[in-house]
């Protein structure tokens, strides 16, 4: 059996671009079928050509799979890979995310129907 390997392109250089990451959000409300190149392409403001070259550095960082379904080829979003950029960003932000959050509930608010009086 042979081992898994790491994906050979960097998934946070992949989601830098913004034509990807708009990608990734279409493939993210797809259905588990996911979507073709041609619907990428139909909703995006570039071509099918510019749209394959996206999803292959996307799939190189392993945030997409592509799977074959008859002549056509359809991408979803890999699980497993964005797992992995998410657990990074907890290792990285949680702490700082959690001490946020702490302040975040324990700041007082003004009472409700309360706004602060304008300086004249």
């Amino acid at each position: 059996m042979a081992a898994a390997t790491a994906p050979a392109g960097d998934p946070f250089e992949a989601l830098g671009d913004p034509t990807r990451r708009a990608i990734v959000e279409l493939l993210g409300s797809a259905d588990a079928e996911g979507r073709s190149v041609r619907e990428l392409a139909d909703a995006l403001p570039i071509s099918r050509p510019a749209v394959s070259r996206h999803l292959r550095l996307l799939k190189e960082a392993g945030l997409v799979i592509e799977e074959p379904r008859g002549t056509r080829r359809m991408y979803r979003l890999h699980d497993k890979g964005l797992e992995a950029v998410r657990a990074y960003l907890d290792r990285v932000w949680g702490e700082s995310a959690a001490r946020f959050q702490l302040v975040a509930e324990n700041t007082s608010r003004p009472p409700a129907g309360r706004r602060p009086v304008d300086a004249e």
